[in-house]
């Protein structure tokens, strides 16, 4: 097996230590009514969108997603959330020295020596969800669930399902497709985005991604026969016979939309696989981003 491949099966256990680790980081993570910016790079970054839409529909405070390059300082926040995996990307860095004295920070990290353990206020570390690959899989998730499990909206049922989208084959047909699109809807676009981002990182597939009412304004003429449209979490009415009338493949989010994206992650280490890539050396990428000052 791939170290991907390996990390992506290991995500169920992940996510129970991290559910059950919740509470010993309660002061280190938002507190109710904090107004609240999450910020990160890539994959973190569509985990901070996931994160931030999920905490203000729960009610528990105005929350926003940036990618850390484009945080807007003029904006006064209560706290700063930033996800790195590595612990060592610069635009992270950076955000956290700029918004010292201005804003409480804190750093989900998987890594606990690293610079980020000294630029941050508060840290979370989740060295257990560490993972060896260029490709983002375990650490995502298991961050994500730890903020579910803060937000009192884990159950039980979200580790089932990972072991259902682990268990089951893949849709029939789905390698063959030429094209991906990937929708979701409130906390699940950003699922969706990195949906895409993993099938385009392991496959080099072309892959998009839209919030799901967004897709029929115009996206949806990509969709064809060989082309595959796959929704995380409830679909708008109607829209599924919108694409099948493409003649695009239509995929339900049947499972818990974190679950689902499980399912996404397999497939994206099969297509590397029916295209002869190995997803974990995946072109052009590195583990972490580190720009020469």
């Amino acid at each position: 097996m791939t170290h991907v491949e390996n990390e992506l099966n290991s995500q169920p256990e992940c996510w129970i230590r991290a559910a059950e680790e919740a509470g010993r980081y309660r002061g280190a993570l938002p507190e109710r009514g904090e107004r609240v910016a999450v910020v990160g790079c890539g994959t973190s970054y569509f985990m901070a969108q996931a994160v931030a839409a999920l905490r203000e529909g729960a009610g528990q405070g105005e929350t926003d997603a940036f990618a850390a390059s484009e945080f807007p300082y003029g904006r006064r926040y209560d706290r700063v959330v930033a996800l790195t995996r590595s612990g060592t990307t610069t635009e992270v860095l950076e955000l956290l020295a700029g918004s010292a004295g201005r804003a409480r920070t804190t750093a989900i990290t998987a890594d606990p020596d690293t610079p980020v353990m000294a630029a941050a206020d508060d840290l979370v570390v989740l060295d257990f969800a560490d993972e060896r690959s260029v490709v983002q899989t375990r650490f995502a998730t298991t961050a994500l669930t730890l903020l579910r499990a803060h937000l009192g909206l884990h159950t039980d049922a979200v580790v089932a399902d990972a072991h259902t989208a682990l268990a089951g084959p893949l849709p029939e047909g789905l390698v063959d497709c030429t094209q991906f699109t990937f929708l979701g809807r409130g906390w699940t676009v950003g699922l969706a985005n990195e949906a895409g981002l993993k099938m385009r990182e392991a496959s080099l597939s072309w892959t998009e991604a839209y919030p799901a009412m967004e897709y029929r304004h115009g996206p949806i003429s990509v969709t064809t026969e060989g082309t595959a449209t796959w929704m995380l979490g409830p679909a708008p009415e109607g829209l599924a016979a919108q694409v099948r009338a493409t003649g695009g493949t239509w995929i339900d989010g049947d499972l818990d939309p974190l679950a689902e994206l499980v399912r996404v992650q397999r497939l994206a280490v099969a297509v590397a696989a029916a295209r002869g890539l190995d997803p974990d050396r995946p072109r052009h990428l590195t583990r972490s981003v580190i720009l020469a000052p």
